[in-house]
């Protein structure tokens, strides 16, 4: 396996282009650096550039079967994990209620170019690289989508991280052997409750199904919990393909017993809320 991930800063085109861009928007304002977790104050219209560490894209919606159900139901919003934008790519936000978009710099040091797309007629080269860029992660977004209608959650699970580490993992070596690579692995951390949040699972489960895929061979961690496929997948074997059928029955059994659990539980709490909401007024 190898990055597929194509950042801009590594394309080969002069790097003095790079530079006047940096240079320009320091002479007007159009750029900031930011701390791990901070947001970025991005709103529509504009053009983002990462020029330094990395962004996160998270999303939300004010839309909510118990909101519909009840008029009493609480309008708290989760956030949605959307992906990662790496160094030398770029991003923009748009918004249609009731959705909305942000950005947050996953690591710290983070530093954000911003401009009006009229301005990339500075540097027509650089525009249609960016297009470019845009066409790609339009591309990724398609694999994600195929990703996360797999059924089992296990398979979604598995199909995010291998979407991750492709786009932007680093080569890992062992200490023994600094020449081999045992794989590749994200280069930033990533929650389980995010990774939850991404694939329409929960932190529990998530962390349940990352036992299962160490476990398997077919991820493991390293360092800092970064997550990690090997260089060569080798799965432990079952004994057989009965085996095999128990595992995935169990695998499917388990999500339909979640799904049931929590649909279970938020509509008793919600009308548990509602009567209790009645009889107080």
């Amino acid at each position: 396996m190898q990055s597929t991930s194509t950042p801009l800063e590594t394309i080969d085109r002069p790097f003095i282009t790079w530079q006047r861009i940096i240079d320009w928007a320091q002479e007007h304002y159009r750029c900031r650096t930011f701390s791990k977790d901070e947001r970025i104050p991005a709103r529509p219209g504009l053009l983002y550039l990462v020029q330094k560490g990395s962004v996160r894209l998270v999303g939300s919606a004010q839309v909510s079967a118990a909101a519909a159900k009840s008029k009493s139901a609480d309008k708290t919003t989760e956030e949605a994990f959307l992906g990662f934008v790496g160094a030398g790519q770029p991003f923009e936000l748009v918004a249609q209620s009731p959705f909305t978009l942000q950005a947050y710099a996953h690591t710290d040091q983070t530093h954000v170019v911003w401009m009006y797309w009229h301005d990339l007629d500075n540097w027509p080269h650089f525009r249609r690289e960016i297009l470019d860029a845009f066409r790609y992660q339009h591309q990724r977004k398609l694999l994600w989508l195929s990703t996360l209608g797999q059924r089992r959650t296990i398979d979604r699970l598995l199909g995010f991280l291998t979407l991750l580490i492709e786009e932007f993992g680093e080569p890992y070596v062992g200490d023994g052997e600094p020449d081999v690579v045992r794989g590749y692995r994200l280069p930033w951390t990533l929650t389980h409750a995010q990774i939850g949040s991404a694939i329409g699972s929960t932190r529990v489960t998530v962390t349940r199904l990352m036992g299962k895929l160490r476990s398997k061979g077919l991820i493991n961690t390293e360092d800092d919990n970064l997550i990690c496929l090997p260089a060569k997948s080798n799965p432990q074997k079952t004994k057989n393909q009965k085996q095999d059928l128990e595992d995935s029955l169990e695998d499917s059994l388990e999500d339909s017993l979640e799904d049931s659990l929590e649909d279970s539980l938020e509509d008793s709490l919600e009308d548990s809320l509602e009567d209790s909401l009645e009889e107080s007024a």
